[in-house]
């Protein structure tokens, strides 16, 4: 099964599959339609600039899962940045360490780019993430419920 990551960016047929995703795992009854986070998406994927950037990993061309490299995610946060986020793997392909997989392009995206660090929210992947090098800094409530907030600090570029 050959693996590769790409980008958005560089394959724009990925954003239907990405926006949904997004839309069916962070945004849906958040008050935002899978119009409005496929636009977003297709917006974000268009940009010249660093961010947002989504990374999409592909297993015998088919994606499976994304991780994006975002200036701001969480919105009680504004003055943390730059985030992992969206970090999502189809079900069917879960368990064969894809997520680690897009969060290691992630990493390498902002220490190519000389981020000093990363910030992410999870409520349900706190293990994964702190058995992979990233540390909770705090928890935080937020839309009634409780996440924590981690942060990865980066190598210098080489």
């Amino acid at each position: 099964m050959p693996h590769a990551i790409v980008t958005t960016a560089e394959r724009l047929d990925l954003v239907p599959v990405t926006a949904r995703w997004r839309w069916e795992a962070f945004a849906q009854g958040q008050g935002r339609s899978l119009a409005e986070v496929t636009a977003a998406e297709t917006a974000g994927s268009a940009t010249a600039g660093p961010m947002p950037r989504t990374f999409v990993l592909l297993v015998d061309d088919e994606p499976v899962g994304m991780a994006s490299l975002a200036a701001h995610d969480l919105e009680l946060r504004p003055d943390l940045t730059p985030w992992l986020a969206g970090v999502f793997v189809a079900p069917q392909a879960r368990r064969r360490g894809h997520a680690v997989r897009l969060v290691a392009a992630v990493e390498a995206e902002a220490v190519a780019r000389g981020v000093p660090a990363l910030w992410l929210y999870t409520r349900s992947a706190e293990a994964l993430y702190a058995r992979i090098g990233w540390r909770t800094v705090e928890t935080v409530p937020y839309r009634e419920r409780v996440y924590a907030l981690m942060r990865r600090d980066l190598p210098a570029p080489m």
